[in-house]
C-alpha cells in the first residue's frame, strides 16, 4: 500500500508539469439512427454512446454495456455529452457490467433500467440486490449465462476494482462476448472491457469467432503507473489481432480524464500503428459519438 501510495503521489507530481491540448471533444454524430434503434430486431447493431457505453442489439434483444450518463467523475466534468439521451433509447433487456469503478458502474444511471436484467462480475450480485435490482446474475470468468436466444460469456481481463477503501478486489472484472446460440462463421461481439495487455486476449480469440471487438485505448498515461489496469493504443491495436476479430471499434476515451493522455492523441496513435501495421483501412470503425454501425 505504501508503494503504491507513493506511486500515485509521482504520477500527480508528473502530472502537474505536463502542458496537454484538451481542445479536441470528439464529435456528436449528425445523423442518428433513433427511430431504426427503436424498431429495430432484426440486424446486429453497435451505437457507441460514449466512453465504455455501448447499445448493442443482437438476436432480437437490446443490451446496454456499463451504462454511465454521469456528467461528472469526481471534480471533473464530462468532456463530451452522450451520443443518446436515455430518452432516445428502445426497451432495454440487459445490461452487462465489466467492473464496478464508478466509471463503469454508475449507480444513478444503473437505476434507470431497474427492470432489465443484470448480469455481471462474480462478487457484485449482493451489493446489487440490496440496491433494489432483482434480476441479477452472477458470473465468473469463462461462464455463460443464456437471454433469449442469446449466449453471454463472461471473460478474463487483467484489471482490478475497488468502490471503497475497504472493498478493493472484493468482486470480479472482466469482459463480455455475446454471441447467437445458433451461430455460424463470425457473429460474435466481444466487449473488453477495462484491461492492461495480458494473454488472455489470444485465449478468447480461440475460443470464439469474433466480428466485432470493443476495445479501449484510452486511460494509459502515464504508461509506467497505467501500463497494468489499461491498454496503450498499440497494445489495442495488438489485443484485436489476437482475437482474430474482423472490426476493431475503440472505446473508453473521450468522456471523462482519467489519466494523463487525451482523446486526440489516443486517436493519433491508434491510427499511427494501424498504418504501421498495414492493416485494412475498412477494419477499423471509429465511431462518432451515437453513430450506429450495421
Amino acid at each position: 500500500m505504501d508503494n503504491n501510495f507513493r506511486r500515485l503521489r509521482q504520477w500527480q507530481a508528473e502530472r502537474r508539469r505536463k502542458i496537454k491540448d484538451l481542445s479536441y471533444v470528439v464529435p456528436q454524430c449528425l445523423d442518428k439512427r433513433t427511430d431504426f434503434l427503436r424498431t429495430n430486431r432484426t440486424e446486429t447493431s453497435i451505437t457507441w454512446i460514449g466512453h465504455s457505453t455501448f447499445l448493442i442489439q443482437i438476436g432480437g434483444l437490446n443490451l446496454l454495456t456499463d451504462p454511465v450518463w454521469a456528467e461528472r467523475m469526481g471534480f471533473a466534468r464530462r468532456l463530451a455529452p452522450p451520443g443518446l439521451q436515455l430518452s432516445e433509447l428502445p426497451n432495454i433487456d440487459a445490461v452487462l457490467l465489466s467492473h464496478s469503478h464508478y466509471d463503469h458502474m454508475h449507480m444513478a444511471s444503473l437505476r434507470r433500467f431497474k427492470t432489465a436484467q443484470l448480469f455481471v462480475p462474480e462478487g457484485l450480485g449482493a451489493k446489487l440486490r440490496a440496491q433494489g435490482f432483482a434480476h441479477v446474475t452472477e458470473l465468473g470468468w469463462w461462464e455463460q449465462a443464456q437471454l433469449g436466444g442469446l449466449e453471454l460469456h463472461f471473460v478474463p481481463a487483467q484489471h482490478w476494482t475497488r468502490r471503497t477503501l475497504w472493498d478493493t478486489n472484493r468482486s470480479h472484472w472482466g469482459g463480455w462476448v455475446v454471441q447467437p446460440e445458433r451461430h455460424s462463421g463470425r457473429e460474435a461481439v466481444y466487449f473488453a472491457g477495462d484491461s492492461g495487455y495480458f494473454p488472455g486476449f489470444r485465449q478468447i480469440g480461440e475460443r470464439f469467432a469474433i466480428r466485432y471487438a470493443l476495445m479501449p485505448i484510452g486511460a494509459y498515461e502515464p504508461e509506467w503507473f497505467m501500463s497494468m489496469q489499461h491498454v496503450t493504443p498499440e497494445e489495442a491495436v495488438q489485443a484485436f489481432v489476437e482475437v482474430q476479430a474482423e472490426l476493431f471499434i475503440p472505446m473508453h476515451y473521450g468522456a471523462f480524464r482519467l489519466a494523463d493522455d487525451t482523446p486526440k492523441e489516443a486517436l493519433d496513435r491508434l491510427y499511427a500503428e494501424w498504418e504501421r501495421r498495414g492493416l485494412n483501412e475498412s477494419s477499423l470503425q471509429v465511431l462518432k459519438l451515437g453513430e450506429t454501425v450495421l
